[in-house]
């Protein structure tokens, strides 16, 4: 009887609720609250009870509704975490409350039809409990998607605008089956979708309950510390996808370099204007400023005003003054009085990196954009001052790096395949591109280093003004015959004059012996040197002063390559110029003989040094080094041991040849020799497998006049061979 005036009453309640007038005494009996019961025990009491909140508020689920955490990320009702709960929302029709309250249990297990929760009426009809229950089973609970216990159901409802299709004079409108996001409420319809989009909430760090804080909490930020530079980042910072400002500790090799660049550079002419163009966290330009002080101007650009605002923050936190727009902020001076000397000013600018390359003239200009930077070169050689230095950091390796070669002709108009040198390539790629954008702006180039590594292409050059220079550069841009079969290399031949048979400046007889075509031309590319060794020694000096230990024996190799000698023929004695310094056989100039060499009063140099530097580069031409490198495995013979890399560098230097390693492969030997002469003598020094005894050059087989003939054919025409030039 008790249960019977309960149920009553909870009609009556739900009228007073409508109506703005006093309730009787006897209908202020309070019903029992749904927390209050558990779920396993059901009784007929409790069951009218998420009736009535279902009825305030048919949008949510009952079971999820109640929880003050979840008050605040308010769900849809085909989120669940039982299928239980999902049947009960079964005792809820669209717009016929009063008669759902008055269902129990009972009534359930009587046989009273029942519609789907998650299906409009005309999809599908009311129905039994035991198929209702066999239904959500089989069409929405078993295609659900779980995610922290609870399970996003697919959903029939027209929750999900629809496009409707128009036949004839009638409109049919398609109910879109679909899901909803229990995070961020998106509605999808493929369940695969749905699996990816979750798992993208979870990368990010958007779970359930992290997501609720980040409404109302700001988020939280990690500070780094590099080369004693303090940089406050944001998080999934490594990400480009997943923030604004990017910042990848992998490139810490690339900002060293340039660092030690800049740093060269300054040691020539103080003060330096410095622009990196797309500063992000602006960990390179607070070095600049940090290391470097009063040599250098430091302008941080970024489009995004997000970044912008990062910068201004990491100044703070490295106590430099920040000037945005020609106006120091206050709080830089607030920062200053704690006891911490000024540093230096950074001028923080938020524009278009072509744009302000454009009103501003500078002296250094760092390009790093996300992928290639062949949109912003014609911009960086616009206004650079003569004698400046451009970088450009060019991280698009797949279409350099012949992974993508629809992408490599379309950004940079270059012919490639994927070879043994395959990054040179890369790196002579990226120079060619920045020559023909010097060269629209009658500026030349002379490219000071090219470094091509796993995860991106850095290419220094510096900017030579006048139509001479610029076309001295444009005839340094060549095609590159490649043979197929051996991979043997070389630039064509300079004039206008049409080849009759191009095959013939190969080295190599493939075209002879082997059926059909089988060399291509790649290209156009950069044939000229690329390093500049005396500059190299000026930034090893510089990874000295500094302590950049990391950096140093990157650049010992690139000097060693530069100057095609290997490391061991060099031997480590006093030096007898005091202002000279030695490092493992690198001899490295001071202060004063760059002064000397280098050095010119003010802001540009006279004439007279100008045309001294043009001579001095047209002397060192003879002394550049051979262009490409041969990998050793990859010319190995089939069942013979090789000799180890140090020593065959030492029989190719004792055959004649100019020899060295190279930093873009560490098995790649760069050499003058042709490749002919380079197998041979490969296979002279190798050993049998099946003769672990022989020592190294004592090779008993039936081949051996035939390697003596060979070895002898190199060194007679040695002369001969080295007077192919590749460029």
């Amino acid at each position: 009887m008790e249960n019977m005036a309960e149920e009553e009453l909870l009609p009556r309640q739900e009228e007073a609720a409508q109506v703005p007038t006093p309730a009787p005494d006897s209908a202020r009996v309070p019903a029992p609250a749904p927390d209050s019961v558990p779920a396993s025990a059901p009784t007929p009491a409790s069951a009218p009870a998420p009736t009535l909140a279902l009825a305030q508020a048919p949008a949510l689920s009952p079971s999820l509704a109640s929880a003050p955490e979840e008050d605040e990320s308010k769900r849809h009702i085909s989120i669940q975490r039982q299928l239980g709960d999902l049947e009960k929302l079964a005792f809820v029709t669209e717009g016929d409350f009063d008669s759902a309250n008055s269902l129990n249990s009972d009534n359930l297990d009587a046989g009273n039809k029942q519609v789907c929760p998650l299906c409009p009426k005309e999809k599908f009809r009311a129905c039994n409990s035991h198929k209702l229950r066999r239904h959500l089973q089989n069409l929405h609970w078993k295609v659900s998607v779980e995610f922290e216990g609870y399970r996003m159901c697919i959903c029939h409802l027209p929750c999900r605008p629809v496009k409707p299709n128009i036949i004839g004079e009638q409109i049919f409108s398609k109910m879109g089956a679909h899901y909803h996001c229990i995070i961020c409420s998106a509605t999808i319809t493929r369940r695969t979708d749905m699996l990816g989009h979750v798992r993208r909430h979870v990368n990010k760090g958007e779970t359930k309950s992290r997501y609720i804080a980040a409404s109302t909490a700001k988020p939280c930020t990690e500070i780094l510390k590099e080369t004693d530079t303090d940089v406050q980042v944001c998080p999934n910072y490594s990400i480009p996808q997943k923030t604004d400002s990017y910042f990848n500790p992998k490139m810490k090799l690339n900002r060293q370099l340039i660092f030690c660049t800049l740093a060269a550079l300054a040691e020539e002419r103080k003060p330096l204007e410095c622009l990196d163009a797309f500063g992000a966290t602006g960990i390179m330009g607070l070095q600049w400023a940090k290391h470097l002080g009063n040599a250098v101007k430091v302008t941080i650009n970024d489009l995004n005003e997000n970044s912008v605002t990062l910068i201004q923050e990491n100044c703070h936190l490295n106590k430099l003054k920040v000037v945005v727009d020609s106006k120091e902020k206050k709080e830089g001076d607030d920062i200053l009085e704690e006891g911490e000397e000024n540093l230096g000013n950074i001028k923080v600018t938020k524009m278009d990196a072509n744009v302000l390359m454009h009103l501003r003239s500078f002296d250094f200009i760092h390009l790093d954009p996300f992928g290639t930077s062949v949109n912003y070169l014609d911009s960086a050689f616009r206004n650079i001052r003569n004698l400046g230095i451009v970088s450009v950091t060019s991280t698009d390796i797949s279409s350099l790096y012949a992974k993508a070669q629809h992408v490599a002709r379309r950004h940079y108009g270059c012919n490639i395949v994927r070879t043994e040198y395959y990054k040179e390539l890369a790196a002579r790629i990226v120079v060619a591109a920045v020559a023909r954008a010097a060269a629209r702006c009658n500026k030349g180039i002379e490219v000071l280093f090219a470094v091509a590594l796993e995860h991106f292409v850095l290419v220094v050059v510096r900017v030579l003004r006048g139509p001479t220079s610029a076309d001295e550069t444009a005839k340094k841009i060549q095609y590159l015959i490649h043979c197929q079969w051996c991979e043997e290399r070389i630039f064509q031949k300079d004039g206008n004059m049409v080849e009759e048979n191009p095959y013939r400046q190969l080295p190599c007889n493939c075209h002879g012996s082997m059926p059909g075509k089988t060399a291509i031309e790649l290209g156009p590319l950069w044939s000229s040197s690329l390093f500049n060794t005396g500059f190299l020694k000026r930034m090893l000096f510089e990874s000295l002063h500094h302590g950049l230990d990391e950096i140093q024996t990157l650049i010992k190799t690139l000097i060693f390559e530069s100057e095609c000698t290997p490391q061991s023929q060099f031997s480590v004695h006093a030096s007898s110029n005091p202002n000279k310094q030695e490092e493992n056989g690198v001899f490295i100039k001071t202060t004063d003989d760059v002064t000397t060499d280098y050095i010119a009063q003010g802001k540009r140099r006279s004439n007279e040094i100008i045309t001294n530097l043009a001579k001095k580069q047209k002397t060192d031409v003879s002394t550049e080094h051979p262009p490409f490198y041969y990998n050793i495995h990859r010319h190995s013979i089939k069942g013979m041991n090789m000799p180890k890399l140090k020593k065959f560098l030492c029989y190719l230097s004792q055959a004649g040849f100019r020899v060295s390693r190279t930093h873009f492969d560490p098995m790649g030997v760069r050499t003058d020799a042709p490749l002919m002469q380079f197998k041979s003598i490969l296979l002279k020094y190798s050993t049998p497998t099946y003769t672990g005894g022989q020592s190294e050059g004592n090779v008993q087989s039936a081949s051996e006049d035939t390697v003596a003939d060979r070895v002898e054919m190199s060194v007679n025409d040695k002369a001969e061979a080295s007077g192919c030039r590749r460029w």
